[in-house]
């Protein structure tokens, strides 16, 4: 409960906080490259319910056909379940930007205000994904995933499996007040350096 009551604080404040640059991805996305502004994408939640992930489109317009069509770039998903800002000819010039900043991800503020997310927790993974987490894909859908978490603060995309799911777990099994301020503390600083982002 006192965790739920800071994500709605923490998550509303930080809309309030961030709705000039809210506002501004809004405008480059639109001028660079058109609508649709948002991507939305399903996720495991707690439990395993699917819920819509919101993020600020990154790629071109016609991306998740290419990617679908396409061995090469099918291939990439499946072994990072992203595809890489060095792609120019799918990630727009500003969306890399974003990317790489991580504001792409500010409309998951969105998420946590609706009870999908949490501030703090295990990164939301696609439903394919949970094969990758073995035994503990139960334990994974045990809390709800966050918008930051040990993971991302640990070298986000720097760290794959199966190291990943050591990192997942090891927050779940310490989780409490004091590590989710350590690691909201420590997510401002990976955010100035950039560390990990692809």
């Amino acid at each position: 409960m006192i965790k739920r009551i800071l994500d709605f604080i923490i998550g509303m404040e930080g809309l309030i906080l961030a709705s000039p640059v809210f506002i501004f991805c809004i405008i480059m996305t639109y001028w660079q490259s058109g609508r649709p502004i948002f991507f939305t994408h399903e996720r495991l939640g707690q439990d395993g319910e699917i819920f819509r992930l919101w993020k600020f489109r990154t790629m071109t317009v016609n991306a998740e056909h290419i990617v679908q069509c396409s061995p090469k770039f099918s291939m990439m998903y499946v072994q990072n379940y992203k595809i890489p800002c060095t792609e120019n000819s799918l990630i727009t010039r500003w969306g890399r930007i974003m990317r790489k900043t991580s504001l792409d991800e500010l409309p998951q503020l969105f998420n946590v205000l609706q009870g999908d997310m949490s501030i703090v927790g295990p990164r939301p993974i696609v439903p394919k994904e949970i094969l990758k987490y073995g035994r503990y894909g139960k334990k994974l859908l045990s809390i709800k995933p966050g918008l930051t978490g040990y993971w991302q603060v640990s070298g986000r995309n720097n760290i794959g499996y199966p190291e990943r799911v050591f990192l997942d777990m090891y927050y779940i099994d310490h989780q409490c007040l004091s590590l989710d301020l350590r690691i909201i503390a420590r997510t401002f600083w990976v955010l100035l350096t950039m560390e990990g982002s692809i």
